[in-house]
Formats: structure tokens, sequence, C-alpha cells
């Protein structure tokens, strides 16, 4: 395998992994939380009601809410990118 076609494999895995997240986001309520990243200072500024911010850095911030369709209202508000947060994983403990 050449250096390009390497660096082409890893690049569709992380774009496809990116796109599942990206969809699981927007048909499941599950997570307890989501992350946006690089949020804007204009969606900043227009955080939904009902929306908790739980941490924010630089390039991304964490919110909450109790209320349905979290990552499709932040879409709408202007979020660049909605990603699930605060989830086990596959191997959470019982």
């Amino acid at each position: 395998m050449t250096t390009k076609t390497t660096a082409l494999a890893i690049m569709v895995v992380v774009v496809g992994w990116l796109g599942v997240l990206v969809g699981v986001t927007l048909i499941s309520d599950d997570a307890p939380s989501v992350l946006v990243v690089f949020p804007s200072q204009e969606f900043l500024a227009h955080i939904p009601e009902n929306v908790a911010i739980l941490s924010a850095t630089a390039y991304s911030v964490t919110l909450t809410s109790d209320d349905t369709d979290l990552a499709r209202r932040l879409y709408q508000n202007g979020a660049r990118l909605v990603l699930p947060a605060g989830l086990e994983g596959c191997f959470s403990r019982a």
C-alpha cells in the first residue's frame, strides 16, 4: 500500500465515522448531551431556550437539554457540526 492510498483510506474512515456520528445525533436523542464543534460567536449568542452549557473551550461547546430534537434545533440556529457527547460506549459497565 502506498502512502497516498493509506492517507486516502484514513480520510475515508474518518469522514465515514463522522457521518455516522452526525446521523446518530440527528435521528436519536439517546445521548445525554451534544458537542458543537467550532461554534461561531453568532451561534453562541443565540443558543436556544432550555439548553444548558455544560462546558466550553475555544473550539467546542458541550450542551444539554431535556427537549427532543436538540441537534436539529442547533443546526437551525447555525451550528456547524453537532456530535453526540456523554455516551458510555460499547464497553459500558453494567
